[in-house]
């Protein structure tokens, strides 16, 4: 594996989640080989790589979406299998790429669905839970417009909603897939921002996908990359973005350029 590999070591606290050994096969087809990947606690960690790669399925995997084939999975020390369904809602929230549900609901109603996990379907919603939900579409700066409907928004607005969400659920951990996709560049780094001001002040663990390196290491601390359902590369985003790791995980020549006011080189394709 290219640059520098985590140790895998007893779990622990430190760790958010620690993959072992993952293997993931549908329908006679190899997704997933042989993952073995950590993921500290309190970071925010890039998942990249070509569309195909496996970022997704790893992703799902964390989520308990998939199952894998072979490996295992820890969370905050203790496996995966393990976790009652509601214990884990509780704790990890999953923000996935279709978000095409909820346009007929208001911002505030859509957050307040982060509260199920909390309450049930037949519970009531409490003092507490209005709280949570106020907390957090003031941290994600959507009060100006709460009450309108999801399907109104803007492609940025519609993902901080949806992000507002995760908040209220309370978890300790995030796991997003591709949240900046269809954004504009603006609206990628308006989000991307959040996310990182989430994990840095709120002490919440973040994995999340992208495909853009150079976003990647401009707000994530950690890089994951992921070829052909493989991890080929692993590091701090000084450790990733040169140009041989950088050929491993794309297969085409890039080099990097230093920005003065920025802590990290840009990468570009030659």
């Amino acid at each position: 594996m290219a640059s520098v590999q985590l140790a895998h070591e007893a779990p622990d606290r430190t760790k958010a989640f620690a993959v072992d050994g993952i293997g993931l096969s549908i329908d006679g087809n190899a997704i997933l080989s042989d993952v073995s990947l950590d993921f500290p606690a309190g970071e925010v960690v890039a998942l990249v790589g070509h569309n195909g790669s496996g970022k997704s399925s790893l992703l799902k995997i964390l989520a308990r979406q998939l199952m894998p084939s072979v490996g295992s999975v820890v969370y905050g020390g203790q496996d995966l299998a393990h976790y009652h369904g509601r214990d884990f809602a509780r704790s990890v929230a999953y923000l996935p790429q279709d978000l095409s549900t909820g346009s007929d609901m208001t911002i505030r109603e859509l957050v307040g669905c982060g509260r199920y996990p909390w309450h049930g379907a037949l519970g009531r919603f409490s003092d507490i839970d209005r709280e949570k939900v106020e907390a957090a579409i003031a941290a994600t700066h959507i009060e100006p417009f709460a009450d309108r409907m999801v399907g109104t928004l803007s492609g940025g607005e519609r993902q901080r909603a949806w992000i507002a969400m995760l908040i209220a659920q309370d978890a300790r951990c995030l796991l997003l897939d591709e949240p900046t996709a269809a954004l504009d560049i603006a609206h990628q780094v308006e989000v991307l921002s959040l996310v990182r001001r989430l994990a840095h002040e709120g002490g919440q663990s973040v994995v999340i996908v992208l495909h853009d390196i150079n976003m990647a290491a401009r707000f994530c601390d950690r890089i994951h990359a992921l070829k052909g359902g493989r991890a080929v590369a692993s590091g701090t985003p000084d450790e990733i973005l040169v140009p041989a790791t950088l050929h491993d995980i794309y297969g085409i020549d890039m080099e990097v350029i230093a920005v003065p006011h920025l802590s990290h080189p840009l990468a570009y394709a030659c």
